[in-house]
């Protein structure tokens, strides 16, 4: 299932390690602190753990979106939604 990943993390090098696992999980990065990818389960609930360990839950916080790709076709991108520089050719065969 499709799945994003939004976070606002303080601290440079736990925001660093976040990112760096949303990418070994397989998101892709499509703004700053967005990543969004197609996982199964298991994976979601392994990442989310990992990231759960990364931060101040104080401080920090995370949002993971797991959702179907029949809904994520019906949202509604308006203007830059997406920044260009980071959208890969695989994250753009996941949103057509």
């Amino acid at each position: 299932m499709l799945t994003w990943v939004i976070y606002d993390i303080s601290n440079d090098k736990q925001r660093s390690k976040a990112a760096k696992s949303c990418l070994r999980s397989g998101l892709y990065r499509v703004q700053k602190s967005v990543f969004l990818g197609d996982l199964n389960s298991n994976l979601v609930d392994q990442l989310a753990l990992e990231l759960e360990q990364t931060i101040d839950p104080k401080i920090d916080r995370i949002f993971v979106f797991p959702i179907r790709k029949s809904d994520f076709h019906q949202a509604r991108l308006l203007g830059q939604a997406f920044d260009e520089k980071l959208v890969t050719d695989e994250l753009n065969a996941l949103l057509m």
